[in-house]
This record gives C-alpha cells, structure tokens and sequence, in this order.
C-alpha cells in the first residue's frame, strides 16, 4: 500500500514536493537462545518513507513494537560494517538498504549472514571470522630500524593494492560464500581480501609468511570462483580478482 505525504523541501523555500510512504511489512528470522530451541519468524508492519533504508524500519520496529529485536549497528553510513545481513536473500547493508529499492509491495525478509553461529535475532558470532582475519596478519610487517620519518611509497606503487584498502569487515563477503558455508575451516574472502593488501603493498616485507599461511590446505585454493563474494561486497571490492592475484603470486613468487 503506498501513499504520498506533503513535504517541504531544503533549499527549495516555498516550494512543496510529494514524498511516498508505503506500509511495508517486514518477515525478520528471530531466535534467543534463551527461549527459542530454533529459529522462527515473525512479521512486522511499519510505515516508511521512500527515503528511508531497512535500517530505519528495523528502528521503528525495535522502538516502537517490540524492544527484544537485537541487531547491530553503529555508524548508520556505511563505514562500520556492523549492520551485514540477509535482506531478501542478499547479504546487504541494513544502513545502504533503500526500502524502496527491495520492493516494499512484498513482505521482505530479514535474516542473519550465513555461516556464523547466531547469537540471537540478527547477532551472529564474528570471531570466527575475526580469527581467520588476525591469522593473515593484516598489519606492515618490516625490518631494521624504525624510520625517522614517512615510508615513501609511489602513486603507482599505491594503486597496485589500493582496491583492497577499502574493507570495512563487515563479513558480507565470507559469508556469502558457499565454500565457507560448508566449511567453517575456510579462511574466506575477506581475510584474502586483507593479506592482498599487505602482500601487494611495496613497504611491507611479510608476503612470504602471509602466502604460506594461504597456501594451507583451507586457503586460498578453496574458493571456487563463484563471485558471490564481489557481488555481496558494499564497497565494490573486486574481491574475486584480489583471490586470483593471490593465487597468482603463490604459483609465481611474484608480488
């Protein structure tokens, strides 16, 4: 059901403009641990506006319906990370998520990413995620004395792995992968994201110990190049291409 309201607009004194509302109804996966032996679901009706994202009306059910609702946000712009989930069958970001743009005329459904054991509602437990991410040791890694000042580094040098700086962590790559799904083992592609960039990076000297440790048998030759993880990534990393430039230096010694 959609309707318009009558709005003003900033910047545009005395002029009027429609805006849309719909009521939408949102079908959210609940789960605590506490009373529930499993997951179940249960819809919610809310009143939205065109402009507002999954995120607002899973506020308005949180603060208006039923305060139990758990789920994790920070910084509501798409720089945190922490809001990943399983909106409509897509690991999406609540806070980038336009209602509009996920066709409010159905129920839309609301789950938590897949492969990580789920804490209650929409929580999922990130340290498995975060153990694969510390084992590739995502930090410069040099020898000698420290520098008395800057490490100089080339534009071009910069480019080379400036792709892969752009990792929020969220987990919407990993756990949109199949191979992780299966295989809890596996180190997934966010953490093969994060070694890329310190592997590729021309100040860093640990590539060698990084390739070793994705050379393992749970590594980087597990993914299976579906691109369910460059497709789920909100900053458009191309993540499938970072794994084969990885799986490239390991068979050439080049990086």
């Amino acid at each position: 059901m959609t309707a318009t309201v009558e709005a003003k607009t900033e910047g545009t004194e005395g002029k009027v403009g429609a805006v849309p509302t719909f009521t939408v109804t949102l079908r959210i996966a609940r789960y605590d641990p506490e009373v529930d032996s499993e997951q179940h679901w249960e819809s919610y009706q809310v009143t939205a506006h065109a402009t507002d994202r999954v995120l607002d009306a899973l506020h308005q059910i949180k603060w208006e319906q039923d305060g139990s609702l758990s789920f994790r946000r920070s910084c509501a712009h798409g720089v945190c990370g922490s809001d990943a989930m399983r909106i409509n069958g897509k690991n999406r970001l609540a806070c980038k998520t336009l209602i509009k743009d996920v066709n409010p005329d159905k129920p839309i459904t609301v789950e938590p990413i897949k492969g990580l054991p789920v804490e209650k509602d929409l929580i999922v437990d990130m340290e498995p995620f975060f153990d694969a991410y510390r084992e590739v040791m995502p930090f410069l890694i040099t020898t000698g004395n420290e520098p008395t000042r800057e490490r100089i580094q080339s534009q071009q040098d910069r480019d080379r792995f400036d792709d892969t700086t752009k990792c929020i962590l969220c987990a919407a790559c990993t756990t949109s992968c199949p191979v992780f799904w299966n295989d809890g083992q596996y180190f997934g592609p966010a953490a093969i994201v994060n070694a890329h960039r310190f592997i590729f990076d021309s100040r860093d000297e640990g590539g060698s110990q990084r390739l070793e440790v994705l050379n393992d048998k749970e590594g980087v030759w597990r993914c299976r190049t579906t691109f369910n993880c460059t497709d789920a990534c909100p900053r458009g990393i191309q993540v499938t291409q970072a794994i084969q430039e990885v799986k490239r230096a390991l068979l050439t010694s080049r990086f």
